[in-house]
């Protein structure tokens, strides 16, 4: 018999089965709470994909090609960044929808646009400054970090000097996310301890 460990798909069904059964031993009782819940679990799971690629990129990425001899540089822009920008570019949607989807489930979404300045509470001023930037982030890897990376890659025609411009544009944009990931997941994080 084939170890499923061996295999991506079978390990990812497995997990997902090892979750079900641990929804099933909690007997849920499969009201608005339980679907908050379901829905924060899977916002925690893309936000986890999302920021873990971010310090991917620049904690190991970018620092491997620039020691990375010149002529190897290609084998990971043809193959490694295209699929980590897919999962990156689309766990940063599935954050930021799943999120707002549990701030509307649990109640608290009109108080996170307001960053909790209609009386709702300092709770709500932290995660919605948390929110705040999370979508700043997002809109960032869209607008900004994508666009350019796709020049710097070649999945667009751009010169060479294009190609350099739009590396550096991409890089600094990833490093601004860098830096406010660590503010925003502290929010997030800390949230409920807002009084």
């Amino acid at each position: 018999m084939k170890n499923p460990l061996a295999s991506l798909h079978p390990t990812l069904m497995l997990g997902l089965v090892l979750t079900i059964l641990l929804v099933f031993l909690g007997a849920p009782a499969f009201d608005q709470a339980f679907w908050a819940g379901v829905f924060r679990w899977a916002h925690v799971l893309a936000g986890l994909l999302w920021v873990g690629l971010l310090y991917y990129f620049n904690l190991v990425q970018i620092p491997a090609l620039a020691a990375m001899p010149e002529e190897n540089r290609p084998v990971v822009a043809r193959f490694v960044a295209p699929k980590a920008l897919f999962w990156f570019r689309w766990s940063a949607v599935a954050t930021v929808v799943l999120g707002l989807v549990t701030a509307m489930l649990s109640g608290y979404l009109p108080a996170l646009w307001t960053l909790g300045l209609d009386g709702s509470g300092p709770r709500h001023t932290m995660i919605g400054i948390g929110m705040w930037m999370a979508l700043i982030m997002a809109a960032n890897v869209w607008l900004v970090i994508w666009p350019n990376q796709k020049k710097a890659l070649g999945i667009v025609p751009a010169e060479p000097a294009q190609k350099q411009r739009a590396a550096r544009t991409a890089l600094l944009a990833g490093r601004f996310n860098l830096l406010l990931s660590f503010a925003m997941l502290y929010a997030m994080v800390m949230a409920k301890s807002a009084g």
